[in-house]
């Protein structure tokens, strides 16, 4: 009896995983293989029957070139994001952990703060700041005799909601490894420091190795969350027409799913999005396990 109990306190995270989890999971493999036939004129629940269409979902998905094209503005968009994020997370990271830092508890608590913003009341506050009309920015630029940025134009548009989930995302990983900072013993600063070595050369060859594990596992996160954008641009686009409603992939299965209603396709063009995700986690995971450790593959 007493081998069951463990297993009898995590029954309720196990069905719990099972059934928001794998059945969601499995279903949406159902359907990515499944097709609604149309039949004569196509009224009335008779001339529409669901039958089994192997890969003709997939294969469409891969000949469709909007599909390709957001997945191609993702990865400029995660270009941008994910180095900048990182390296302003590391970099705050370093300062909070200088022995001479002031204010550390309110520094965290500031930088971490915006993290906590829902993303559609960022993307709100922050599109609303983008308007030539309305930005405070913007006014300050007209008040000197200059025109106005177009923040929301074509080009500028990537920059624009990338520092949306810049502005949310610098703090989470901020915490990450400042947390994992404050786990190394002192005594290899204090050993470093005897040894002459500066505040400078503490952080790059002492702490930034020893960051390694944390900055692997946060940036398989960013990137996760990159190829998952969402509601940063779904927001953005009533104020703007450099966003289409397929400018990322997430979005164009959402146009698939309800406006064009082929949930179906849709289907396919989620599992291909999350056999894509994993790949390329793995795929950096073993990348970056090789060079920082050197293990066999």
């Amino acid at each position: 009896m007493r081998p069951r109990v463990p297993y009898a306190f995590l029954s309720p995270a196990i069905a719990l995983f099972v059934l928001f989890m794998v059945v969601p999971i499995g279903y949406t493999g159902y359907l990515s293989v499944r097709r609604v036939r149309v039949s004569g004129l196509g009224l009335g629940a008779a001339a529409r029957t669901e039958s089994f269409a192997g890969l003709t979902n997939y294969r469409q998905v891969f000949a469709d070139a909007e599909f390709w094209h957001s997945a191609l503005r993702v990865l400029i968009y995660g270009c941008l994001l994910v180095p900048t994020m990182l390296g302003l997370a590391l970099l705050f990271a370093l300062l909070l952990d200088l022995p001479r830092a002031r204010a550390r508890r309110f520094a965290r608590i500031a930088i971490f703060l915006p993290y906590a913003v829902p993303a559609v009341i960022a993307s709100l506050m922050w599109g609303f700041m983008y308007l030539p009309s309305v930005g405070p920015g913007q006014y300050l630029l007209t008040a000197a005799g200059r025109h106005p940025l177009d923040l929301l134009g074509p080009v500028t548009i990537y920059g624009s909601v990338a520092n949306i989930a810049l502005w949310g995302g610098t703090g989470f990983n901020m915490i990450v490894l400042f947390t994992a900072l404050r786990a190394v013993p002192g005594e290899l600063y204090e050993a470093a420091r005897i040894d002459g070595a500066t505040d400078w050369q503490i952080a790059w060859r002492i702490k930034i190795p020893l960051l390694t594990p944390a900055l692997i596992m946060t940036s398989v996160f960013s990137l996760i969350a990159t190829l998952q954008v969402f509601s940063e641009p779904t927001t953005l686009r009533p104020l703007t027409n450099a966003l289409p409603s397929n400018w990322t992939p997430l979005m164009k299965i959402y146009q698939d799913a309800f406006a064009r209603d082929d949930i179906h396709t849709a289907a396919a063009a989620s599992v291909v999005l999350a056999a894509a995700t994993l790949v390329l986690s793995f795929g950096f995971l073993r990348l970056v396990q090789r060079r920082a450790f050197g293990a066999e593959s």
